[in-house]
């Protein structure tokens, strides 16, 4: 009787002590649960970004009150524009670099910028590889449309592959937010100089 008794003990105590472990097992992925996600980093505005198929260096960032790179403004509307030094890290020319930069904390009347050479003022051009170009992005906006001094740019990169799962070809895929960059924005009057108060109006 006390061999028996002694067995449902031990029972006892296996199980509870398999209880309180999972008890703990559990408490621990929820309190690792409970962490806030840690957002992407933030990349340094003078560094050179390397984003899969290309290789990025922020140069400014601004409001145009005019047309700016030949694209041109409705009335009673402005432009946020970021230019960037741009190169091709690819072996093929190329011009899938729309989704590469996205404003944050700003509402866009159209997500989809207008992209141009600034050297000639082509638009969306093809870059060819290895050949550094200088892109501007431009993004429409109303004319009391808020725009704070710095703003923050995510950066989109991609992943390549040698043989994609689903297309079976090689490619960039799976685009993801590498980090963000924050610019100071410079507000340019019509005539392209910086308005009274900001940076290097002499104000």
């Amino acid at each position: 009787m006390f061999k028996t008794a002694r067995s449902k003990v031990q029972t006892w105590i296996t199980a509870g002590a398999g209880t309180i472990a999972a008890l703990f097992v559990a408490g621990v992925m929820g309190a690792f649960g409970a962490l806030p996600a840690h957002g992407p980093p933030q990349l340094p505005p003078d560094a050179v970004i390397d984003a899969g198929r290309w290789r990025l260096q922020p140069v400014r960032a601004y409001v145009s009150h005019a047309g700016v790179h030949g694209v041109p403004l409705k009335p009673g509307q402005k432009a946020l524009v970021l230019e960037v030094d741009m190169t091709n890290r690819t072996a093929q020319s190329d011009k899938g670099y729309f989704n590469v930069f996205t404003p944050d904390g700003i509402v866009l009347p159209d997500s989809s910028p207008m992209i141009v050479l600034t050297r000639d003022s082509t638009m969306t051009p093809e870059l060819h590889p290895g050949m550094t170009e200088r892109m501007a992005y431009v993004w429409p906006l109303a004319g009391d449309a808020a725009v704070p001094a710095n703003l923050a740019f995510g950066v989109t990169a991609e992943i390549f592959k040698q043989r994609d799962n689903l297309y079976g070809a090689p490619g960039w895929y799976n685009p993801y937010r590498l980090g963000t960059v924050t610019l100071p924005v410079t507000d340019l009057s019509a005539t392209g100089q910086p308005a009274i108060g900001q940076p290097g109006s002499g104000s």
